[in-house]
């Protein structure tokens, strides 16, 4: 990964953090986003002296606002001039339904439509004038139990922090074989993965009632992955040489693997993207570029 440079996100603990670690110990240029800048300067000043590389840097921003997510794509074209590999790694899990300052509902905006989509879409044309280059999208096998629901998406009605999750995870995986048509040809890849059940402390948020708490901890321990382990197949889709062209699949454990049906439903795949252009059109953002007629969305459509 020399000369490389790759953006992680969510990147200060857990999966992100393992993989900024293991692609800075391949030489890679490596840039983590997160949200708390004590936190990202120590995780930073870690992998520099854990790896040798000086060239390890971050980028702050909460990845579920469209403003902030907006100014860290300025901020990252003002400071480089190219992007080999974006791991759209960030996500969270919520029991209860949480608004963004934008009034979106908070699983659904960080794991999928902002810390995902608008980001990579912020960034696309870095991408493309930096080809050969890949976008690793972290996904989960949580996306089987998803469904998209275009009258639910921002988790209104009875609210379950599962489904809003699942349903996000889902989405993951309809954007990647979404976009990876929209690339062909262009020299940028696009692939998604579960990294596996990792013990991270991500199934326990800060609002999770501390018997569950314990329980997810005890469980957890007995055989979830490291993040270093589940970090590998993050690392594998970024760096390896014969991956090199690969786009459009989904990984676990460093191999290809069928997604859940739903996943290949073109038409779901295509309302999801027009939808969520829609959304962020509200907001006075539009992130993908030049990417004909089947990226912008048409007046009336779904």
């Amino acid at each position: 990964m020399n000369g490389k440079t790759v953006l992680v996100t969510g990147a200060t603990f857990g999966i992100g953090q393992a993989t900024a670690l293991q692609l800075a110990r391949l030489g890679a240029s490596t840039i983590i986003a997160g949200r708390n800048e004590e936190k990202s300067q120590n995780v930073v000043d870690d992998i520099r002296q854990e790896t040798g590389n000086p060239n390890v840097h971050y980028l702050l921003a909460d990845l579920s606002s469209i403003s902030q997510t907006v100014s860290l794509a300025e901020e990252f074209r003002a400071r480089y001039s190219r992007l080999d590999v974006l791991v759209n790694n960030v996500g969270a899990f919520a029991w209860k339904r949480h608004l963004t300052a934008d009034g979106l509902e908070q699983i659904f905006a960080l794991n999928y439509l902002v810390g995902h989509f608008l980001l990579t879409g912020l960034l696309l044309d870095l991408l493309q004038a930096s080809a050969p280059s890949r976008i690793v999208n972290v996904s989960s096998d949580a996306h089987f139990a998803g469904k998209i629901d275009f009258d639910k998406l921002q988790g209104n009605g009875r609210y379950s922090g599962w489904k809003a999750y699942s349903q996000s995870k889902l989405a993951n995986v309809l954007f990647t074989y979404a976009l990876a048509r929209r690339l062909e040809g262009s020299g940028v890849t696009v692939n998604a993965l579960h990294p596996g059940v990792v013990n991270s402390g991500f199934a326990t948020p800060d609002n999770t009632p501390e018997i569950l708490a314990r329980g997810f901890r005890q469980v957890y321990g007995l055989f979830a992955r490291s993040p270093s382990e589940g970090a590998e197949t993050s690392v594998y889709l970024a760096a390896a040489p014969e991956l090199e062209g690969v786009t459009g699949c989904y990984f676990a454990d460093k191999q290809a693997k069928d997604s859940a049906k739903a996943s290949y439903d073109r038409t779901t795949q295509e309302r999801l993207w027009q939808v969520s252009l829609q959304m962020l059109d509200r907001f006075g953002v539009y992130p993908f570029l030049g990417r004909g007629s089947e990226s912008r969305p048409e007046p009336g459509s779904p």
